[in-house]
């Protein structure tokens, strides 16, 4: 990056005792950062124990080939857990030369703060998933090897890579890490509600006046919208816009050093919001998308936003109810922009030997093969991270059985390449997500007014900018 002082090396471990404290203080709202929920994933086989060695037919012993250890820690709990140990599995077998232990950590939070709580000790992972707005904090540890340097080496052909997603991971033209699990939010609608209404159920609001319209009218019958109180949708709404989040290029042309929260982007969403909760278009259910969901489901509300990576469990759960409609995020006439990427990727740490390091890229190439992309797709309903697996057969099997999620697809293309949709990055971003929902709460309640409530929220988050950035000696 730019006028930052770049470290090979663990930064000493006081200072990322304080930078565990600035990322992870505020993380307590868990159910709006695209984590997975559900029970521990079964931990991966053990590998092999070096010089052991079995009989063979005629009596002699027959020496192992030790295998390269991998441990990769995730947050993929419940049925996602299971879905990547059997990724795990299937890469075992694929060769002799590597095994990899999957090990879930909990949360995206709890597994980094373990990550952290290792470095000294070196007792952590060779490969860890990390939530996207995590990204800043693993480069300025200095605790990583970026992929670049293994993409280098051997040529690896990135063009197979969804660029919109592979430019989240970019800083200054490199890659650090690599894309796995991947969403986008989008516009969920009640396509029996709409017609009952006397709306066009094929037809989608697309901008904020058209959703705020759509919205009375389905209230007058009964069914608001709802939104939850998430920093993910706000931070969308900005690169939906073409605005950046924070200043100096969303933090990529240089540190950030100011939160943009309350410019007009903001400003416009907010009061858009505002105004369809005062006039009973839509109600507000709070900070957890979990709870819009199930009142979707229910048919209590009409419409609604959730990340693509829910899609398949809300046409599920729809099924022989309504009929869902999907659609792309709205934004105010004439707004250019894009979504931005969510979900994590992987980082390959640098504190493990050289072939350890070099299994885990092994793995992670493995990972982004069209066909385990596929299984990943089908298995998860997170994007396939290369162009090719659309090919595969049991997506287009998938896309047949749920139709809803070529809008997923055909939104991510449509985003226009820009450092607002590249993503902002920023060492706090898990606080200040929880500083603008607390924002957006003032507001929807009424204690507030939007200018003044975004005003003393991009100067909270501004300030922690400040600390972290004199944390890690930004010049």
């Amino acid at each position: 990056m730019k006028n930052w002082k770049r470290r090979e090396s663990f930064l000493p471990v006081a200072v990322l005792l304080l930078l565990v404290s600035l990322i992870a203080s505020a993380c307590g709202s868990g159910a709006n950062t695209n984590t997975a929920g559900g029970a521990e994933a079964a931990n991966g086989s053990p590998s092999a124990a070096a010089g052991s060695s079995t009989s063979g037919a005629d009596g002699k012993k027959e020496e192992k080939t030790e295998k390269t250890k991998v441990i990769w820690w995730h947050s993929m709990g419940g049925e996602l857990g299971k879905a990547a140990d059997q990724l795990v599995a299937d890469f075992n077998a694929s060769q002799d030369g590597i095994e990899v232990e999957a090990v879930y950590q909990g949360t995206y939070d709890e597994s980094l703060n373990k990550m952290k709580a290792s470095m000294d000790s070196k007792s952590g992972p060779s490969l860890i998933q990390v939530y996207e707005i995590g990204s800043r904090f693993m480069i300025d540890s200095g605790a990583i090897t970026p992929v670049q340097d293994f993409i280098d080496q051997e040529g690896y052909d990135v063009s197979q890579l969804e660029e919109n997603i592979a430019s989240y991971y970019t800083f200054d033209g490199k890659q650090y890490s690599m894309p796995f699990n991947t969403s986008n939010p989008i516009l969920y609608y009640n396509k029996d509600l709409f017609k009952a209404a006397g709306l066009d159920p094929d037809k989608a609001p697309a901008t904020y006046g058209e959703v705020k319209q759509a919205a009375q009218t389905l209230a007058a019958k009964g069914t608001p919208a709802s939104f939850a109180i998430y920093g993910w949708f706000m931070e969308q709404f900005f690169a939906n816009q073409g605005a950046e989040y924070v200043n100096n290029g969303n933090g990529r042309s240089a540190p950030a050093d100011a939160s943009l929260v309350n410019g007009d982007a903001g400003i416009q969403t907010l009061e858009w919001w505002k105004e369809m909760v005062d006039s009973k278009a839509a109600i507000n259910l709070g900070r957890k998308t979990d709870d819009t969901k199930k009142a979707f489901l229910a048919g209590q509300i009409s419409m609604t936003l959730d990340s693509t990576a829910s899609l398949r469990g809300i046409v599920d759960g729809a099924a022989g109810k309504f009929e869902v409609g999907t659609a792309f995020l709205p934004k105010p006439d004439g707004a250019e922009g894009g979504v931005v990427v969510g979900g994590a990727s992987l980082w390959i740490l640098n504190n493990k030997p050289e072939a350890e390091q070099k299994a885990a890229w092994e793995f992670i190439k493995f990972l982004a093969q069209p066909e385990t992309q596929a299984k990943w797709h089908i298995s998860t309903g997170y994007f396939p991270i290369t162009k090719q697996a659309y090919d595969e057969q049991i997506v287009k099997e998938n896309l047949d059985k749920y139709p809803q999620f070529q809008t997923a697809i055909d939104q991510l293309h449509a985003s226009k390449p820009s450092q607002a949709t590249q993503g902002a990055v920023m060492g706090v971003f898990p606080e200040a997500r929880q500083i603008v929902e607390g924002a957006i709460e003032e507001v929807l309640g009424g204690s507030k007014p939007v200018k003044q409530a975004l005003d003393a929220a991009a100067e909270a988050i501004t300030g922690k900018i400040s600390n972290y950035n004199k944390t890690v000696n930004v010049k």
